[in-house]
């Protein structure tokens, strides 16, 4: 099932999964919450993210040819940050570069993010993909500037500006992805091809990462977690190709599609 997030023309909320003919039909929930597609077509608006997460978890330096690119040492365990879920941004809707707090280094980042589906603590890697509930896209915008040089030694100023969380555009159920570490996943600014990567070359793959953070830790129902990019982020081009007022970013993982996000500064 491909799931989106919508809106119609009265503002209202609701799920919609696509059909074999590219239609779109609302999805409802039953009295066990259990989600049904009715046959009933959905009126869209606009597309929203596909979830509003309790938390998020990303993950860093998880590609060996990104950890050389940006110079990172790669350590015993996964490098693991969060952003706010006030960082969330809907498809089609502005990354917006901080001008209040000013940042002249606003990077793009494409990740497969994994969305759980019941709650998970202490599960081993064999049994972690049976807690989730489906894949989405996710742009894990990062101020390079707050990120590494005014941020303290922390990622969590320069990772979670508001919008620096790009998700979406559809959710796939999990039953629809069988390997999450076989998909192909490539970023272009401006239609210009910047990232292009397979996720088979993250370090810790999908069920080690959802191990690792469930372990003494309760994921609950809805969280998000950003797998780590892969190589080609601007802060490594030369010279560095930052975000700015104009640019268009647009992420493609095969199997879920593609993420589409225009770039604005902030208004002060």
């Amino acid at each position: 099932m491909k799931l989106i997030r919508y809106v119609d023309a009265d503002g209202v909320p609701g799920y919609a999964s696509l059909g074999k003919d590219g239609q779109y039909f609302k999805v409802n929930r039953n009295e066990e919450e259990i989600l049904e597609i009715s046959g009933e077509n959905a009126e869209i608006a606009g597309i929203l993210a596909p979830v509003i997460p309790p938390a998020i978890y990303c993950v860093g330096i998880n590609y060996a040819a990104h950890a050389k690119e940006t110079g990172s040492k790669r350590g015993d365990y996964p490098v693991i940050f969060m952003k706010a879920p006030t960082a969330v941004q809907s498809p089609e809707q502005p990354i917006v570069i901080p001008r209040y707090l000013r940042s002249d280094k606003v990077d793009y980042e494409g990740e497969l993010a994994v969305v759980i589906g019941k709650s998970c603590k202490n599960v081993t890697p064999e049994e972690a993909l049976d807690y989730v509930l489906g894949y989405t896209i996710a742009n894990d915008v990062s101020a390079r500037d707050w990120q590494k040089e005014k941020g303290g030694g922390q990622f969590c100023r320069g990772k979670t500006f508001d919008t620096f969380c790009p998700l979406g555009p559809a959710l796939v159920s999990a039953e629809d992805i069988e390997n999450p570490n076989d998909l192909e996943i490539q970023t272009r600014v401006n239609g210009e091809l910047m990232q292009d990567g397979k996720t088979r070359d993250m370090i810790y793959d999908v069920p080690t990462v959802i191990s690792f953070l469930s372990g003494s830790n309760t994921l609950l129902p809805g969280t998000v977690i950003l797998t780590g990019t892969p190589d080609g982020v601007g802060a490594a081009q030369d010279p560095p190709r930052f975000l700015k007022e104009g640019d268009q970013v647009e992420i493609t993982i095969s199997g879920i599609g593609t993420l589409v996000n225009p770039v604005i500064e902030e208004a002060i």
